[in-house]
């Protein structure tokens, strides 16, 4: 299994490459080439197809380039770029600590930090805000393969502490960037004083939760979207290769194979955040989650699916023995940090200021 996985790793680390597609076309053309040589009839044809295919993989594969660099020259990083071993790690701090804690924000899924540019300019009005590009998003460097969680939190403190950046934090994640920011908190404790989950990916969903092909499927679109990228089979100038392949690697965790092989260094267990302050904030019901329902053979089985989902959304809270529960406005869904940016930022502000009262 791990040969497999270092194989997957391998070749989506090629694939990462934005100038990849032009040797491949270069390669395409060459067959074409030789089978133009052979000289039988049925040669001739298909050696012409190919040959005309791999000039248009070549096209798209310029026009990929040159739209990466026109991107590039229009949109410079708006923060700095910090060297984490090796590759630029991206960061756009704003706003002053006034005594308190800075606040570091990691979005759901492999999304870039810009995903929550509106609670970051929302908050740098009222304390130190640090929006993050991990690697493989953003204007960061798509980094090392594998990417996984274990190592995303070790990259974000490094990066943060090439900024200068200066402890404690308060981190905010979402989704799947809560999972990341709760290891963070794990394993430097020190630096963290506080955390604030936004509806965070509890690990039971995808170890003991109803078969699903979401994830997979979601892995394999990042893959196809990649390609296309790499031959300029898009409209839009913005997303390297690279991006897709990081979310792509990073989502193998999210199976249970893949939790059966790194959950010890990437679940965070009950108890393991000591008395740290922890705020979960949670929708009340599974609006916008429905589909996790369609499966269902009949009601009884309908229920307990509900029930699993809700009841696992609150398992962080164990995680410290100083944390609380706050439920999100009505009508929201797991996406609640786009449908409610107000209430979010209100609620890590709160978490902000008593941290500063109490601090030293």
């Amino acid at each position: 299994m791990r040969r497999d996985g270092r194989v997957t790793d391998s070749l989506l680390a090629l694939l990462s490459r934005d100038w990849l597609g032009v040797p491949v076309a270069v390669l395409v053309v060459a067959v074409g080439g030789v089978l133009l040589g052979v000289g039988s009839a049925w040669a001739v044809v298909l050696g012409g197809l190919v040959t005309a295919a791999g000039v248009l993989l070549a096209v798209g594969a310029v026009r990929h380039l040159v739209l990466v660099a026109r991107e590039a020259r229009a949109n410079p990083p708006p923060g700095r770029l910090v060297d984490v071993g090796g590759h630029r790690m991206h960061l756009l701090a704003e706003g002053e600590a006034a005594g308190g804690p800075t606040v570091v924000w990691v979005p759901g899924g492999h999304a870039p930090g810009a995903d929550f540019r509106e609670l970051h300019t929302m908050l740098s009005a009222r304390a130190r805000s640090v929006l993050v590009d991990r690697l493989g998003t953003g204007w960061s460097d798509v980094g090392p393969f594998p990417r996984t969680t274990a190592g995303e939190a070790e990259e974000l403190v490094a990066a943060l502490q090439g900024a200068g950046e200066r402890p404690p934090f308060v981190f905010v994640g979402h989704s799947f960037g809560g999972l990341l920011v709760a290891n963070v908190a794990r394993r430097r404790p020190e630096l963290v004083a506080g955390l604030v989950l936004l509806d965070p990916t509890p690990l039971e969903v995808i170890a003991f939760a109803p078969p699903s092909r979401q994830l997979a499927g979601m892995r394999r679109g990042f893959v196809r979207a990649a390609v296309r990228q790499l031959f300029g089979a898009h409209r839009s100038p913005e997303g390297r290769a690279g991006q897709g392949c990081a979310a792509a690697s990073v989502f193998a965790e999210l199976s249970a194979s893949g939790l059966a092989r790194v959950g010890w260094d990437t679940v965070v267990y009950d108890g393991d955040l000591g008395d740290l302050p922890l705020v979960l904030v949670i929708p009340r019901d599974l609006i916008g989650g429905e589909a996790v329902l369609a499966g269902a053979r009949d009601a009884v089985e309908a229920e307990r699916i509900r029930r699993f989902y809700l009841r696992s959304r609150t398992r962080y809270l164990a995680a410290s023995t100083a944390s609380r529960l706050v439920h999100t406005p009505a009508g929201t869904g797991h996406d609640f940090p786009h449908e409610a940016p107000g209430f979010v930022v209100d609620v890590v502000a709160g978490l902000v200021q008593e941290l500063r009262v109490v601090s030293p």
